[in-house]
């Protein structure tokens, strides 16, 4: 994968691969639709979007779920707030992760994710 420039951006494959998670939604998305030709950075386009869009709909719906039980019943909602870190945490592992093995030209999957990003790419 590292060797010859992709087509649409003249980027080698691996630097648009791990530029597909940089700024995600955006840049993957980018990279979808200007990399239409290479299959490695088309996986990682698809999965950097699909997980960038999954963890602002958890996010936003973690944070909605804490205001609404916090209304209900106060420290329900402090509880359900303090998963908020430990999902950005774990987004951050596993977007780190992500940028080093696209870098290596590897098509490392995160769970779920990874097949359907996989099946975009036609890759299965």
């Amino acid at each position: 994968m590292e060797g010859s420039p992709s087509q649409g951006s003249g980027l080698s494959p691996n630097i648009a691969s791990l530029l597909c998670y940089i700024c995600m939604p955006i840049t993957s998305i980018i990279f979808m639709l200007v990399e239409k030709e290479n299959k490695d950075v088309q996986f990682h386009a698809w999965q950097a979007t699909a997980f960038g869009v999954g963890y602002i709909i958890v996010v936003v719906a973690l944070e909605i779920f804490s205001v609404l039980l916090g209304a209900i019943v106060g420290f329900l909602g402090v509880i359900i707030g303090l998963f908020v870190p430990i999902v950005g945490i774990l987004a951050f592992i596993t977007w780190i992760i992500c940028m080093v093995k696209a870098y290596q030209g590897e098509r490392w999957k995160i769970p779920y994710v990874g097949d359907f990003a996989a099946n975009k790419a036609g890759l299965q």
